[in-house]
This record gives C-alpha cells, sequence and structure tokens, in this order.
C-alpha cells in the first residue's frame, strides 16, 4: 500500500485535497468516484525529510497565467478541437507548440488530468490562480451541452475584450503619469539643485531676499535635508494603505468613494457596466442559468460595491424578481444597462442584448478615457508651468535686487 495525495471536486462543487493510502492512483479515482466526488489528479506521495519535500514541488506552480496567456490557449484549444481534433491531442498540440514554460506547465497539469478521466472544467478547477470561476463555468456548460468549441471561442472572445478594456485604459494613462512624474521631477530638481547655488551669491552681497524667494530656499532645504525621509513614509503609508484596502470593509467604502469622484467615478462605472453585461451574456448565451451566471459575474465586477449590487439582483432573481430593479436602486450602474437589462428580460433576449450593452460599454470606457486624458494632460502641464515660473519668477526678482544694489 502508497500513500496518494488527490485533488478532487465535492459534489458542493467545493475543491477537496488530501491523502488516502490504496495500492494505486486507479484505486484512488475509483474510490472517490464511489463516494460522489469528480477526481482530478491522484499522484504519489513520496516521504522524506523536508528538503526532499521542497525538491520535489512544481516550480512556478504557484504562478497564475496572464490574461493574454488565458486568451491565446483558449483560442488555440477551441480551433484545434473546431478541426475536428480529441481533446488530449489538443492539449498535447498547446503544450508543444507553446514557447512560454508556464503554460506548458499548467496545460501539461491539465492534459495529466484529463487522461486519468477528469473533464476539462474539473481539471481547469484544480488550477484556481490560472482558471478564475467564469472561463470554469463556460467550460462546464460547453462540455453539458455538447457545445465546448463554441464555449470555447465565446471564451477566447470574452478574454480578448476583457484584455482590450484594461489595454486601452493602461495605455491611455501612460502618457498622463510620464508628465507627472516628469513635472515632479523638474519641480525638485530645481529646488534642489538649481537654487541653492544662487544663496553663496546673495549672502555674499548682503542682499535682502524678497519673501517668495526665501519660501523657495526654504522648501528646497527641506527637500534635500528630508526627501529621502519622505520617500521610506510615503512607500510605507502606500504599504499599509494597500494591506488596508485588502480588507473587506476598507476596501468597500474606498469602492464606493470612487464611484463619486468626478471624472473618474463615470469611468469606472462604465467599466463595471462592460463587465457586467459581457460577462452575463457570455454566460446566458452559453446556456448558464441566470441564478448560477450572477454568482460567476459578481466575481468580475473588481468593485466591492458593485458586487454588494449584484448580491442583492441575485437574492431578487432567486425569489422569482427582476434583475434590473435592485441593480437601478444602488444607483451605481448607468442608466443605458438598466434600460438595456429591462429590454432583455422584458423579451426574453437579455443574453444577447447584454452582449449588444457591452459593445456600448465599450466604446463609452474609451471615450472616457480620452476625455480624462484630454483634461489631465493640459491641466498637468499647467500646473508644472505655474510651479516653474513660481521659482523662476522668485529667482529673477533676486537677482534684480541685486541689480539694483550693484548700480
Amino acid at each position: 500500500m502508497a500513500e496518494f495525495r488527490y485533488v478532487a471536486i465535492e459534489p458542493g462543487g467545493a475543491l477537496a485535497r488530501g491523502t488516502m493510502e490504496a495500492p494505486d492512483a486507479a484505486s484512488v479515482i475509483e474510490r472517490l468516484r464511489r463516494a460522489g466526488n469528480l477526481p482530478v489528479s491522484a499522484t504519489e506521495a513520496r516521504g522524506g525529510s523536508f528538503f526532499r519535500e521542497l525538491l520535489a514541488m512544481e516550480i512556478g506552480r504557484g504562478r497564475a497565467l496572464s490574461r493574454q496567456e488565458r486568451a491565446e490557449a483558449m483560442r488555440e484549444l477551441a480551433t484545434m478541437l473546431g478541426a475536428g481534433q480529441d481533446l488530449d491531442r489538443s492539449l498535447r498540440y498547446l503544450i508543444e507548440t507553446t514557447t512560454r514554460p508556464r503554460v506548458r506547465a499548467v496545460f501539461g497539469r491539465l492534459r495529466e488530468a484529463v487522461r486519468d478521466g477528469s473533464t476539462l472544467a474539473a481539471a481547469m478547477a484544480g488550477e484556481p490562480k490560472s482558471f478564475p470561476r467564469l472561463m470554469i463555468g463556460l467550460v462546464r456548460a460547453g462540455e453539458a451541452g455538447g457545445a465546448l468549441v463554441a464555449a470555447l471561442e465565446r471564451l477566447a472572445q470574452l478574454l480578448e475584450r476583457e484584455r482590450s478594456l484594461v489595454a486601452t485604459v493602461q495605455s491611455a494613462l501612460v502618457y498622463p503619469a510620464l508628465l507627472l512624474v516628469t513635472a515632479v521631477g523638474s519641480v525638485v530638481l530645481l529646488l534642489t539643485q538649481v537654487l541653492p547655488q544662487f544663496v553663496p551669491l546673495f549672502a555674499e552681497n548682503g542682499v535682502p531676499m524678497p519673501a517668495s524667494t526665501r519660501l523657495m530656499m526654504g522648501a528646497g532645504a527641506l527637500l534635500s535635508a528630508y526627501g529621502s525621509y519622505a520617500l521610506v513614509v510615503l512607500l510605507v503609508a502606500g504599504i499599509a494603505a494597500q494591506r488596508a484596502l485588502a480588507r473587506p470593509a476598507p476596501r468597500a467604502i474606498a469602492d464606493g468613494l470612487l464611484l463619486r469622484v468626478p471624472l473618474l467615478g463615470r469611468l469606472v462605472a462604465e467599466v463595471m457596466a462592460a463587465r457586467l453585461t459581457r460577462t452575463l451574456g457570455t454566460l446566458l448565451i452559453n446556456g448558464v442559468p441566470l441564478f448560477s451566471a450572477l454568482g460567476i459575474v459578481r466575481d468580475a465586477i473588481g468593485n466591492l460595491a458593485g458586487v454588494a449590487a449584484i448580491d442583492r439582483a441575485t437574492a431578487s432573481v432567486r425569489d422569482g424578481g427582476s434583475l434590473a430593479a435592485p441593480l437601478e436602486a444602488a444607483g451605481i450602474f448607468p442608466r443605458r444597462t438598466i434600460s438595456l437589462l429591462r429590454l432583455g428580460e422584458e423579451t426574453a433576449s437579455l443574453g444577447p442584448v447584454a452582449l449588444r450593452a457591452a459593445d456600448i460599454h465599450d466604446e463609452q470606457v474609451r471615450l472616457s478615457v480620452e476625455r480624462l486624458v484630454a483634461l489631465l494632460v493640459p491641466a498637468i502641464t499647467i500646473v508644472m508651468g505655474l510651479l516653474v515660473a513660481g521659482i523662476v519668477g522668485s529667482l529673477l526678482q533676486a537677482m534684480l535686487g541685486l541689480d539694483a544694489l550693484a548700480q
């Protein structure tokens, strides 16, 4: 008898891990199935010291796949299955053709689980860091309905649109961020390096400096003396804020306040609406029931205020009520979202209408980002210009006083 480590999915959907003594891995899988569980993997647990166990660990197992890696893998898998290949050969093709070791390792484990009799959805559930509930739910629905290829194609499209949405926001904010860093760096350089060069000149000639010049000199002296300490304080404050926001209560307050910030709050609401409608529409079209789909959608929102609204909508749907009414009562989603979801409920076409609404919200996100950048860039430029002009002006004022004294 040997000891085996197993991973299985319980009847309620929870992931179970443990050890079991059996003659071989097939016996472990058979016992798990008789107990009503869905086996994912069963590997022999080799005894030994801590260092032996450490060496036996799979390097990189904890690293999750990125959005791009997930989207590309699902697209290739759908292509191979659509070409008539079976799942095992499709997974082998993906493993052999990828150039990323992380993708090769993750899908290698998926193939092993599938070859042991697991479904693709169950195998993906054994890699929760790489495959979120949304992906597992879509694949499970596709397998149950005999339309795995169509489910994978829609999943790849969903991941690509999500990645495109995130890339749009990130790339648009790169230039304002660089401009802000340049502005702060220029002001710090003037205060700490340029202005101090003139202090001996004024001291030797005994010229009283104007108040604005003394203020700038004092600011430069403070930055030179305590700038490094200020950076440390900001770093510690950033880490503390990050840890605080990892807790539900502070995160909920911060997410609610973020939605009330002018311009930025509207952008966040549009992003939430895009995620809500595209995820919901994709799940419904793939045959996932509305109640189950909402349980997956809440994980894709990314804002706890939005999650609370989805939870209220889920309770309403469970009791036979409307989806749009609780979302409207929350007051955080755009009116366009509520109107289109209500239309989808009334016409019994919630899935297709939600996807059309997602396209509209994606375009609104793009326009909102462009509008935000159009305001940020000149605002940063004007503020930087005023600060530099103030520093240079105070220096020129002192220099004019020195020139008047010389005459």
